[in-house]
């Protein structure tokens, strides 16, 4: 596919996505284009992948956002590509790559935990998950946590040494309990490597955010 058709249709996935990205400073439009210029630099290793099937995943998988501590969370992205494959088809996007949108949405959530069986859905779930990472996702980690009320840290035991820990009582415990196990869930070689760079600035984050802690 040329420029021209992917920027034609970058514009109509934009506009796909706005209504379900506003209202969420951690899952907003922003979000979104970081996800695809991920995507993009990952493409770079994977000249056969199909770009615009990862630019529509990337634009178009939180099209139903659920909220973290929300009962169907993990059904999210299940209920993202089927939207997604409706509004996609009303658009005249090619029939032929739907399916592949659809599976590259379901499987980019973590809490669905379905495999990603093509470079796309491998290259969508990677660049999803390294705006969680690194200084921003920093930020949108404890944005998320005000959502949910968490508190910011255990009083006595910031880095949980004598306890369990549970992200969703203290935002502090998700670097942990999550993020630290995202780069070697990386699927592709590139995400792993950056992965493990923005990892290094969430764990020296943690340790000084312990210190002052006290």
């Amino acid at each position: 596919m040329t420029n021209p058709e992917l920027n034609d249709w970058h514009a109509t996935l934009v506009s796909l996505a706005s209504d379900s990205a506003a209202g969420d400073g951690a899952h907003d439009i922003n979000h979104l284009h970081r996800v695809w210029r991920n995507a993009q630099s990952l493409l770079a290793a994977h000249p056969g992948a199909d770009r615009l099937v990862v630019m529509a995943g990337c634009y178009l998988h939180d099209l139903v956002n659920l909220p973290k501590h929300h009962p169907q969370r993990a059904t999210a992205s299940r209920q993202s590509a089927a939207l997604a494959s409706t509004e996609l088809a009303a658009a005249g996007f090619p029939t032929g790559r739907l399916a592949a949108v659809a599976h590259a949405i379901e499987a980019h959530s973590f809490s669905a935990a379905i495999a990603a069986d093509t470079i796309e859905a491998r290259i969508v779930q990677d660049a999803d998950r390294l705006d969680a990472l690194g200084a921003v996702g920093l930020a949108r980690l404890f944005y998320i946590a005000g959502q949910m009320g968490s508190a910011l840290a255990h009083p006595d035991d910031p880095l949980a040494e004598r306890r369990t820990r549970d992200d969703r009582a203290f935002a502090l415990d998700h670097i942990e309990s999550k993020l630290a196990a995202l780069p070697g869930k990386m699927q592709t070689e590139a995400g792993r490597a950056e992965g493990v760079q923005r990892l290094e600035r969430l764990l020296e984050f943690r340790a000084a955010f312990a210190r002052e802690w006290g």
